[in-house]
């Protein structure tokens, strides 16, 4: 086996290779940037090697620093991650004329179905079913119109080195074709060093899932289930299960056998994936292939019980398979929530800064359910705007699908993250939504669910009886400290009692009975309904966990005036708890309006001004583009949001703005 490796990447990805490198008694080679000489993968690996500036174009992507970075330290073999050189041929062969092995696929095989156009005519060719669209490279918007035109409305466009949701535009139109063919080619100039895009149609209501295939250097292939990667945002996936809700035993085998097919076809040596758009009638289409590992393989880990970074590694040092086809079982479910640094409320744009507060959920089986979490961050790190803003990825693994979600769902709102804005709420509000949790999926889920972007959800029904009876709770701890630090409660803790308090959740009054004397409490609705709450939750703790009438719930608690915001099930709202009649006096207060900013453009997170496009004095019609702003490898245009007329501009190209700069302002 090897005894050194070097992880030619970053983030959760480099840490997550570093934990199995450790239990194998490899040693492991960090690379980083200056934006990451104190990041957690830099921390955790035997050495680490600084290989530039922070933009990846002159560290993470220029291969000449990673061979020298192994020739320095005498790393054998190089685990590429996913992203960056992960599906470089280039790199490979760069690797193997070092002497060094490429932990990944042979270099054909790259080449051959690592890039998205040679792949779809690789497949055409094998007569594998596929997407209609036009395989060539693109040049011009003028000839994307054309051969949109002919495939017909929608169409997909797509870099050609492309993936993780990068250089992807949907258009449905000849004005959206030639704007999205420029959006496509920049960002897959500035992601993979490659502006090839193609076009090809994209299929309305479908569903994404992929096969995990594993090979090795004897001709062995095999497939491990499937993913469901359906709930996605900008083609960029947000939530991924394994197994699907949609296949049968049938359709699997049919889908796994033609990714294994696929692969033996290339002569497959690695972990990879092979992706299928398929219809709600369990018909299916290749898309690509994916010659690396992928983002969401934790779900096909938990449901098999192999480590696919293992098998990678073992593979690459030339041993066979361990296991046969009939070897695999898929047991229980898994879901996987990608977190990530942006703002839904904002239409999920990035935030950056410094995790004033990180406090993910305990890992670890608990009660048969699994929770594990792949990050690559720490308290007191920074979130930096030049690369992916992913956080973490939350992963449960249970029984039953439910059993998975509701683990999830526990499992978010455990999560405490502060000091920058990420979307936690959202994805707390898509495990309750009825249509994720019915399994009726589709990639156009969240814009079909969300048309209007996402808005943090209002305590209601039952969730705000829970969160009332949360908040009696955490407000009754908090005075049995106070009174038992001046001296009042002595020796009454057990002592029965009954008390009559007024909750509000944001403005909504919750009149409650809170009756105790033990170790739960009985709250009291003013209809009747009656909650028994037990916790041992004390002063001071971001989370409040404990039972419901006897049901696992967690919410977070942060302290404000007079009260305390909790956030549960997606819902955060300033809870206070007074008396009666002091709920009367707080009725009657002035409620303080903040600043109008409607006649400013702000920016909505930190980033790099790329273009202006208007001058002052211009009139500007509602949806017309004021400007371009970059941050995290993503191009965001702003628009107008009215019929507007530029006043003064107070911003120029090239500029780095924090969050909320007035980039310029409307008569």
């Amino acid at each position: 086996m090897f005894s050194k490796i070097l992880i030619a990447n970053r983030g959760e990805i480099a840490c997550r290779i570093i934990k199995t490198a450790r239990r194998l008694g490899i040693a492991t080679v960090a690379v980083y940037s200056e934006a990451d000489k104190d990041a957690l993968h830099v921390e955790m690996a035997d050495e680490a090697i600084l290989i530039g500036p922070p933009a990846a174009a002159q560290s993470y992507l220029v291969i000449e620093k990673i061979v020298a970075a192994c020739k320095e330290t005498g790393a054998e073999a190089v685990h590429p991650g996913y992203g960056f050189l992960s599906e470089r041929a280039a790199f490979a062969a760069a690797l193997e004329e070092a002497g060094i092995v490429f932990i990944g696929p042979n270099r054909k095989a790259i080449e051959a179905m690592g890039d998205k156009i040679e792949s779809k005519k690789f497949a055409n060719a094998a007569k594998v079913s596929t997407v209609p669209g036009y395989l060539g490279v693109i040049e011009t918007p003028e000839r994307a119109a054309e051969i949109a035109d002919e495939i017909g409305y929608p169409v997909m466009i797509k870099a050609s080195a492309g993936g993780g949701g990068k250089g992807m535009r949907i258009a449905h139109s000849r004005l959206e074709v030639a704007e999205g063919f420029a959006r496509a080619r920049s960002e897959a100039k500035s992601s993979f060093g490659d502006d090839r895009v193609f076009v090809e149609k994209f299929i309305v209501n479908p569903r994404h899932i992929e096969i995990q295939v594993l090979g090795d250097k004897h001709g062995n292939v095999i497939y491990l289930g499937e993913r469901e990667c359906s709930i996605q945002r900008r083609n960029q996936k947000v939530i991924e299960e394994a197994p699907s809700p949609l296949l049968d035993e049938a359709t699997r085998k049919k889908m796994g056998e033609q990714a294994v097919a696929l692969a033996k076809a290339v002569n497959y040596d690695s972990a990879g994936t092979v992706e299928f758009v398929a219809g709600q009638d369990r018909s299916f289409y290749f898309l690509e292939m994916n010659t690396r590992l992928q983002v969401e393989h934790p779900v096909t880990e938990l449901v098999t019980g192999i480590d696919l970074v293992e098998e990678m590694i073992r593979s690459a040092y030339g041993q066979k398979l361990r296991m046969t086809q009939a070897d695999v079982k898929l047991t229980g479910w898994a879901v996987e929530s990608r977190v990530y640094a942006e703002d839904p409320t904002r239409n999920f744009l990035p935030s950056t800064g410094r995790l004033v507060k990180y406090r993910p959920p305990a890992e670890g089986i608990f009660d048969g359910v699994t929770v594990r979490n792949d990050t690559g961050v720490f308290e007191g790190g920074e979130i930096s705007i030049h690369y992916d803003p992913m956080i973490a990825k939350l992963v449960t693994h249970a029984g039953d699908r439910l059993t998975a979600i509701e683990a999830q769902a526990r499992a978010l709102d455990s999560f405490v993250i502060d000091g920058i804005r990420h979307n936690i709420p959202f994805l707390s509000a898509l495990m309750q939504h009825e249509r994720w949790r019915a399994g009726r999926l589709s990639t156009g889920f969240i814009a079909e669910e969300f048309p209007e972007g996402f808005s943090p959800l209002v305590a209601s029904g039952e969730i705000a009886h829970v969160m009332a009876a949360i908040a009696t709770h955490v407000d009754h701890v908090l005075n049995v400290r106070k009174r038992a630090i001046s001296g009042q409660l002595r020796a009454q803790g057990t002592l029965r009692f009954q008390l009559r308090r007024a909750v509000l959740l944001g403005k909504q009054r919750y009149d409650v009975e809170v009756v105790g004397g033990g170790a739960a409490l009985d709250i009291v609705l003013a209809e009747g309904r009656s909650l028994r709450v037990a916790s041992d939750w004390t002063p001071g703790e971001p989370v409040w966990s404990g039972t419901v009438d006897g049901v696992e719930m967690a919410a977070q608690v942060r302290p404000i005036l007079n009260g305390f915001t909790l956030a549960h099930r997606g819902v955060s709202v300033d809870a206070r708890v007074y008396t009666r009649r002091e709920a009367e006096l707080a009725a009657l207060m002035l409620e303080r309006k903040g600043a109008d900013n409607s006649k400013a453009l702000l920016c909505p997170m930190p980033g790099l001004v790329k273009t202006i496009s208007v001058h002052v004095d211009q009139e500007v019609k509602a949806g017309e583009p004021l400007c371009m702003v970059e941050a995290m490898k993503m191009e965001n245009v702003l628009v107008a949001e009215r019929d507007v007329t530029v006043k003064k501009i107070l911003a120029r190209e090239g500029d780095s703005l924090a969050v909320d700069a007035v980039i310029m302002e409307f008569a």
